[in-house]
């Protein structure tokens, strides 16, 4: 595939319940057959749309498939267009989501360190006679990373999950988000560098801004159906000139970001093949820094 052939590290997918997409685990599977060495990944998987245990063997067998290649990055939703209609249409109830999510993830390492029948009781979560499940590539299944940037994520980002990826607008509300991650996995009594630093931003590079924002304005509009000005004020977006993003996403890497997950703000495929080549020619960012492309 493209972003392979042309060097980038991971390719991962987008996730939700009804739209033009590919159900997500559906292309994981399917790029795990036609991929040997880039890293794929879930970005970000909603786990709410699933059925706990079912989602469990999916992701254990698409580790399977890809010889231990998988990253599972999930979040809870927010609200809007993406929140709470989802969780009315998956007969979920949104209260008390965030609590559904850890049961969710925990459940899901244990069923893929257990060895044998097993039974869960969380805070949401209450299941006995959970048969033996397929066991994923890897001890203990893939890594798990926690979308979000509210104080509650923050903290349990560093307690409970192996990376964070957040999407904010401000590379100085990473750093500040990163140094409360890293706090709160001291207070755990982890090591922080057991959380991968990533970031999750849409890109769009043009000849000038004028155009990268016109762009933008109608892929905002039609993937999330608000305009750019709100889109950005919730989101990372970096658009302009290749130095102009080149520079912007500098300060996310100097702020601590070490996996970019690369959003293409191109709206078909011919259009994403050219932002695919352009990003190829920005400056290095960093030699410790990993470039990622979510496909949609």
């Amino acid at each position: 595939m493209p972003a392979a052939r042309l060097g980038f590290g991971s390719v991962f997918v987008n996730d939700s319940l009804i739209s033009p997409r590919i159900e997500a685990l559906t292309m994981l599977s399917a790029l795990a057959a036609v991929t040997r060495q880039v890293r794929l990944g879930t970005g970000a998987l909603l786990p709410f749309l699933r059925r706990p245990v079912q989602a469990a063997q999916a992701l254990a067998s698409i580790d399977l498939l890809s010889a231990g290649r998988l990253t599972v990055a999930v979040g809870a939703g927010f609200p809007g267009r993406f929140g709470r209609p989802f969780y009315a249409l998956s007969d979920i109830p949104w209260e008390h989501r965030f609590a559904r999510l850890d049961d969710t993830v925990a459940l899901w390492r244990q069923m893929w360190t257990t060895d044998g029948p097993s039974s869960f009781h969380g805070q949401i979560l209450h299941l006995d006679h959970i048969p033996t499940a397929t066991p994923p590539f890897r001890t203990g299944g893939p890594p798990i990373w926690l979308g979000g940037a509210t104080p509650a994520a923050l903290a349990r980002t560093g307690r409970l999950y192996d990376g964070w990826l957040p999407y904010p607008p401000d590379p100085a509300d990473y750093r500040s988000g990163l140094h409360q991650v890293r706090l709160a996995a001291a207070t755990a009594g982890r090591d922080a560098g057991e959380v991968t630093p990533a970031l999750f931003v849409t890109v769009r590079i043009d000849t000038d801004v004028t155009a990268s924002r016109a762009a933008l304005e109608r892929y905002a509009r039609a993937n999330y159906g608000m305009s750019l000005n709100d889109l950005e004020s919730i989101q990372a977006v970096v658009t302009g000139t290749q130095e102009q993003v080149a520079e912007r996403l500098t300060e996310y890497v100097t702020a601590g970001a070490r996996h970019l997950v690369i959003r293409l703000g191109a709206p078909d495929l011919a259009s994403q093949r050219d932002q695919l080549e352009k990003l190829t020619e920005l400056p290095t960012l960093s030699s410790r820094t990993k470039v990622t492309l979510p496909r949609s």
